[in-house]
């Protein structure tokens, strides 16, 4: 008994029909017919009803058919995950960002990416860092970028240190708020606060600004179009990095803030980005590649900033 006798077994379970089965498995007719007789002989029992015009299996066909789907797709499963972990001109590449990241970081890279390895698959999902701890715990991703400074501490997990990325407030062009010959920080809790998830440190830091023991966002959503949609149309204040609202504030679409009495220690109120793996996890070709060119990307931004 082989794979291959197996796979031909599923394909008449499929076609119901000799003939067809065969065509789709690009072998004659005789030969595939040798071949489920061999499986049958290999297991001693009759394993379809070759009187019934349908080709029912009988029981032992459909016990045989169970586990000839799991054996096959274990097999697929297990040449695929060798080759993701071997190969850069093959398999998948899963990994997971924050909404800010997404915004430019990403996908600027993931075109390099895909310019150089345009045969790896890619599935990487965009959600809060919360969210993204889970799915690498559970080996959904690789890894992710995102505002690392919940994982520093952590055994379990190793950060590659990104450039931080400002962060502003941020309104709609004619909001009541740009009418104002200056502006305190008091004056933005008169407003609905638009956000992505925010990490401890903004949120200890909106606390203290707004007077309060702790602070709740009005608004909250992963999906950063959609945020700033309501921003545009409405009069809540957005929070966010400058380089994800480099070109909308560039454009005149969206206006930044300034308070005069803000601290002036911001850091808390930056993304402190980093790329986040597993320790001890070794990661696919794929993933490395393109770690490194996020790291190269991320220098060159920088660099661009400085300049």
């Amino acid at each position: 008994m082989d794979l291959r006798q197996l796979r031909y077994f599923l394909a008449l379970m499929e076609h119901r029909s000799f003939v067809r089965a065969a065509d789709a498995m690009g072998i004659t007719q005789p030969a595939f017919s040798r071949s489920i007789q061999g499986l049958e002989q290999e297991l001693g029992c009759q394993l379809v009803d070759r009187a019934s015009k349908d080709l029912r299996p009988t029981p032992e066909g459909q016990v045989v058919q169970q586990h000839a789907l799991s054996l096959v797709r274990g097999a697929s499963n297990l040449s695929h995950e060798i080759q993701r972990m071997t190969k850069l001109d093959a398999g998948e590449l899963h990994f997971g960002c924050g909404p800010a990241p997404a915004a430019k970081l990403v996908p600027e890279t993931l075109s390099h990416f895909m310019q150089r390895h345009p045969r790896v698959r890619v599935r990487f999902e965009v959600n809060n860092w919360e969210h993204l701890s889970r799915s690498l715990s559970r080996d959904e991703i690789e890894f992710f970028i995102a505002d690392s400074r919940q994982f520093e501490a952590d055994p379990d997990f190793q950060i590659r240190p990104l450039t931080p990325r400002p962060g502003l407030f941020y309104c709609r062009p004619g909001h009541p708020l740009l009418a104002k010959e200056s502006l305190s920080t008091n004056d933005l809790f008169d407003y609905p606060l638009a956000a992505t998830r925010i990490p401890p440190g903004v949120r200890k830091l909106l606390a203290n600004l707004s007077g309060k023991v702790d602070f709740d966002l009005q608004i909250e959503s992963e999906h950063f179009p959609t945020l700033n949609y309501l921003v545009r149309h409405s009069d809540a204040i957005g929070i966010s990095t400058l380089e994800a609202l480099r070109e909308p504030l560039a454009s005149g679409e969206l206006v930044q803030l300034h308070l005069r009495n803000l601290p002036s220690n911001l850091d808390s109120l930056n993304a402190r980005c980093g790329i986040v793996t597993r320790s001890g996890y070794r990661l696919s070709p794929a993933a490395r590649a393109m770690i490194e060119l996020l790291v190269e990307r991320d220098r060159l931004a920088a660099q661009a900033v400085a300049a």
